[in-house]
This record gives C-alpha cells, structure tokens and sequence, in this order.
C-alpha cells in the first residue's frame, strides 16, 4: 500500500505551550517561554535541514512542493490564501523528488480549483514573497488532458536547470480549472528581458508547444494591481 503524502508536522503556528492558571513569578515564565521558542526554532530548523541521502544525485537547489485548493467565486485576501497554501514536502536530491512524486496525484485527475507549486526552498508561492515581488510569470493555457504531461516536462526541466537563467527562476505552477488548465513559472526579475525571453524559448522547447500557442507574461505587481481591482470592484457591489 503507498504511504499517504500529508503536510509534515510544525506547519502551524500556533501556541502549543501549556498555561499554568496559578500566578508564578514572570522572571520564571519569561525563562519558559525563552526556553520553549529556542526549542522550537531549533525544532523547526531540524525539520528544515533536507539534504540527500547517500549515494543519491544532489540537485543543485532543494524544492518544495505546495498544494492550494478552494471554492471558486469566494473572495480570497492574501492573508486567506497563504493559510491555504499547504507544504507537502521538501527534497534536495533525484531520488528524494521520485518518492514525492510518484505517490502525488497527477494534475489531470484532480478535481475543483486546485493547484499545484513547486518553488525553490525558502520562497513561498505568493506574490508578495521578497523573492517573487520583482518579478512575473511566464502563463500557458492548456486544453483539458494536457496538463499532466506538460506538468511533469516543466518541472523536471526546472529541477535539470534546464533554463540556464542562473539563479532567476523561483518555481512553477499548475492549475486546474473547470473550462482549461493553466501552467506558469515564475522568476525573480520582471525588467530583464533577456532572461524572459530566454526562460520563453526554454519553455516552448521543452513543453514541444505548437508555434501559434498563445504565451503570456505578466509581472506580480500587474497581478496585484489586478487582484485588488477585482476585490474593490466585488466589494463595492454589495457581493
């Protein structure tokens, strides 16, 4: 039976610390509390120490992938859609992505609003990210049944750094929509347009796109700029 993929522990970040209901002295708890952070900063910097086992292939950067999901037509705000955005997993080598993989359900068999991400470790999939904020996307409209394949081109060119934009690219997406799919990869610099062109070509390659296929680029901060026009509209109408 394959093991079921689940967000590792630690993702929360809540106060799991206990509360005593009598007074003690604030010197003692402040110690606790001290104690307990330095716990759990080292905790987490455990958890974040992924790198490959022996005798496996090192990628040049370690990736994490991400999954979002939600209900189309409700208004998200930025803060709404990062406590979406669930971690699955991070990995450093060849072999560590395969066995995240390969137990991952493929693109074309999920359902609903739903995305995949897979970005260079550290950086999240959201537009305000200081690794993101500069830059913009590379966007391709898919037909249904499509985007498993070119899915699984895009990342593994982008894990074989097959782009040769030194350290520009941040991480790709897919999206699954009603009506089509959507697959885009994002980089640090939007006003570079050597490296954009380069990343397009790269792209078109990789994925064998016909010559007519439609690419788009846009810049998170026209995404933003469009996000909020959206909303203020959505939020003047009364819906």
């Amino acid at each position: 039976m394959r093991p079921k993929l689940r967000p590792p522990d630690g993702l929360k970040d809540d106060d799991s610390g206990d509360h005593d209901q009598n007074e003690e002295n604030s010197t003692q708890k402040d110690g606790e509390k001290e104690k307990s952070e330095r716990d759990k900063s080292q905790s987490s910097s455990k958890r974040k120490a992924v790198v490959p086992g022996p005798a496996e292939h090192p990628l040049q950067y370690n990736y994490t992938f991400w999954y979002s999901r939600r209900t189309p037509g409700r208004p998200t705000s930025s803060q709404s859609y990062e406590q979406n955005i669930k971690q699955i997993g991070t990995f450093a080598s060849v072999e560590q992505f395969w066995r995240f993989y390969s137990h991952m359900v493929r693109p074309g068999d999920l359902t609903g609003h739903s995305d995949f991400h897979l970005f260079k470790e550290g950086i999240k999939p959201m537009w305000e990210d200081d690794a993101n904020k500069n830059g913009g996307k590379w966007i391709i409209r898919l037909r249904k049944g499509l985007a498993s394949r070119c899915w699984e081109n895009l990342i593994l060119a982008m894990l074989g750094e097959q782009f040769m934009v030194g350290e520009e690219i941040c991480g790709a997406v897919v999206s699954v929509r009603f009506q089509e799919d959507i697959i885009s990869i994002w980089n640090k610099t939007a006003s570079d347009q050597a490296t954009t062109a380069r990343i397009r070509d790269t792209l078109r390659r990789v994925l064998n796109l016909p010559p007519n296929t439609i690419m788009e680029y846009k810049t998170h901060t026209d995404s933003i700029k469009a996000w909020e026009e959206f909303h203020g509209l959505v939020n003047s109408s009364g819906r």
